[in-house]
């Protein structure tokens, strides 16, 4: 008898439908600080949007999808704008933290 697996997206998928759990992924990818971080992080709230489903989003903030499609891309360029209505759109929001401050 074969072993039922599922796919990683599909399970991601679920998951990211919690706001939790999409703010502790988004978070994490806006952490890495390489070259790629930037498309790393479109890519991640791309996989978020899917969750919550483009098309509502689409309707949600006024965006075209494949207006959606394009700012998610890797080489994607999205405005504040765009990225503040998407979060909102999720019940997410977008906010800026304090550096810790190494002791010397």
């Amino acid at each position: 008898m074969p072993k039922r697996t599922r796919k990683y997206e599909d399970s991601l998928e679920k998951s990211l439908k919690n706001p939790v759990e999409a703010a502790a992924y988004l978070n994490a990818h806006l952490e890495k600080d390489d070259d790629d971080s930037e498309e790393l992080f479109l890519l991640a709230l791309r996989d978020v949007a899917k969750a919550y489903g483009i098309s509502e989003i689409a309707q949600n903030t006024g965006l075209g999808r494949e207006s959606l499609y394009k700012a998610l891309s890797v080489d994607g360029n999205p405005r504040l704008t765009t990225l503040k209505d998407l979060l909102d759109s999720m019940g997410l929001r977008p906010s800026v933290e304090m550096k810790e401050i190494k002791a010397s």
